[in-house]
């Protein structure tokens, strides 16, 4: 009797802890239950058509207008161009829908060829405590039970995770939202502490001092500047995806419309891009894409007849080389016709000389001019062609340039060569007569003394250099910025050579005094009507010791140079 009278208290706490499981079993039964039954009445109304999985979300305890944040989530899911149904509908209309939402969650049905880009955006939208994702088919609707959870990956903010069940374990959220502005400020502040540290490094009594620790200190100062300017950089930084991901409706759409079935192949869209330069080359990429929809990719019976698969390929991809992101927009179809653009460019008089002697790189360089189209028909998507020029001057505004490459009949290939950053570049601080110039290290190839009897003389493009067994133009700093400069003879001087998209020169300068860290700075605006940046400038920079030095832009300088334009 004893030995019951002590296992009571014992028998007690097993039929306590049995009816805790028992009770949380009928909570996740119930809420599995619930889930069903909210699929089972979409399917009913037809609101998931052909979709197989949906998507459970639940939002913070502590927010509100939870309508207006599912609106949120599906305008980012109907960015990225997939094909999905939600539920509760019309919720950026009726408020009610909200309380809908905290009772029972709110759901968006996808195909399985869609699920990991859904998941990834609401991975990323604001508010979400979690989701999950549910895999369902048609016995769904006949109330079988073969429903099961098959993922959930969403960190949850909430504390109290104790009550939930071992498939909606949570994490706290580490993210926080910032405003642009503040980024550009604290980069900014970082460009005038690397101006401060190159005015300590060149200040001329400290030199004086030749002190060793002196030395030390600075290096390692300039050590924890750069990891700080890598750091404030990679706040700027976001996936290209978002980008191309948008691209895959236009494709969608444009094949409906013109009866063509192309494929979007993405690649490296994890490749991350500034902020800033990623809004300015959405409309670049979304043009090529039309205009490779349009006029690139033949119809069905084209393609089969030259022997290519009746499906078109469009590529989107995006890489990093260490100084710049390259994005390629590539398709397999018709490509450019160098021939007929040489036709449309003598037309227009714009032939510098014989056109069997312009190279197929050469011919392409005319696309880019303003107005210049070999198409004739205006189309509903992508006009005539004429958007190129204004596709190059987005690209230019980030300080990249555009490669075009194609094989007539094969496809094209465009390519954005674009720096990682706008604010701190990498420069080669030259000389030219009492002037200083700061031309980008990304640019430079090589630079070389030369001789007299080394220079050709062209009667069209002027002075030439042999390199590697190709002729390459002379360009005088002096001369194309109307310099005063004492260093007039080639020997006396250094050649710089070049390289900016598909363009090379050599140019000529009195003297190079060595690489620098700078920051770019706008020019004031009062020179804008100037077109400075047409004719060879892109910005200016404050030195250490107070100077300023003016940053060339290679690219626009060799093609303002092309048509004898000096400034």
């Amino acid at each position: 009797l004893e030995l019951e009278k002590n296992l009571d208290p014992l028998e007690n706490e097993i039929k306590l802890f049995l009816n805790s499981i028992k009770k949380e079993t009928k909570e996740e039964i119930y809420q599995i239950e619930n889930l069903k039954s909210n699929i089972a009445i979409t399917e009913e109304n037809n609101q998931t058509k052909g979709c197989t999985y949906a998507i459970r979300i639940i939002f913070d305890d502590d927010v509100s207008m939870e309508n207006l944040r599912a609106f949120i989530i599906v305008n980012q899911l109907r960015e990225t161009g997939i094909e999905f149904e939600y539920k509760p509908e019309n919720i950026e209309n009726i408020p009610e829908t909200s309380q809908e939402i905290i009772e029972n969650g709110f759901f968006v049905y996808v195909n399985k060829e869609y699920l990991d880009t859904a998941t990834e955006v609401i991975s990323k939208a604001l508010n979400v405590k979690n989701y999950t994702v549910f895999e369902y088919n048609e016995e769904v609707q006949n109330n079988k039970e073969d429903e099961t959870i098959i993922n959930q990956t969403r960190c949850s903010t909430d504390l109290n995770n104790s009550n939930l069940s071992a498939n909606s374990k949570q994490c706290r959220q580490s993210l926080i939202t910032v405003n642009l502005s503040k980024l550009d400020k604290l980069v900014d502040i970082v460009g005038e502490l690397v101006i401060a540290e190159s005015m300590v490094e060149s200040d001329a009594d400290i030199k004086k001092l030749n002190s060793e620790s002196f030395k030390k200190s600075t290096r390692q100062v300039r050590k924890l500047t750069d990891e700080l300017q890598d750091i404030v950089m990679s706040l700027r930084m976001v996936p290209i995806s978002g980008t191309f991901n948008k691209m895959h409706r236009i494709v969608r759409d444009m094949g409906k419309e013109l009866n063509k079935d192309v494929e979007l192949v993405l690649n490296g869209e994890d490749t991350e891009i500034d902020k800033t330069i990623a809004d300015c080359i959405s409309d670049p990429i979304m043009h090529l894409v039309r205009n490779a929809m349009d006029h690139g990719i033949e119809s069905e019976e084209k393609r089969i007849s030259a022997g290519k698969n009746k499906k078109g390929k469009i590529t989107l991809s995006a890489f990093n080389t260490g100084g710049e992101i390259h994005i390629t927009v590539e398709d397999d179809g018709r490509g450019f016709d160098s021939e007929k653009i040489l036709e449309k460019a003598e037309a227009k008089g714009l032939l510098t000389k014989p056109a069997s002697e312009y190279t197929q790189k050469e011919a392409f360089q005319f696309l880019m001019l303003p107005g210049f189209s070999t198409n004739d028909d205006i189309t509903e998507y992508s006009g005539r062609g004429v958007g190129m020029d204004v596709v190059k001057s987005n690209v230019e505004k980030v300080g990249g340039t555009i490669v075009l490459e194609s094989n007539e009949g094969l496809g094209s290939k465009i390519t954005f060569k674009i720096p990682l950053t706008l604010t701190i570049v990498s420069g080669m601080q030259v000389v030219v007569g009492n002037s200083e110039f700061i031309i980008p290290i990304k640019s430079i190839h090589q630079s070389f003394k030369t001789k007299k009897n080394e220079i050709i003389h062209n009667p069209e493009q002027g002075e030439m250099i042999l390199i590697r067994e190709k002729c390459y133009r002379i360009i005088r700093i002096h001369e194309y910025f109307n310099i005063n400069t004492d260093i007039t003879n080639i020997e006396d001087g250094i050649l710089i050579f070049v390289e900016s998209g598909d363009n090379s020169a050599c140019l000529f300068v009195d003297k190079i005094i060595g690489e620098q860290q700078v920051v770019v700075k706008p020019l004031p605006i009062i020179l804008n009507k100037y077109n400075l940046k047409e004719s060879g400038i892109y910005g200016c920079s404050i030195l250490g010791d107070g100077s300023i030095n003016l940053i060339l832009d290679v690219g626009n300088l060799m093609e303002s140079n092309r048509y004898g334009e000096n400034n």
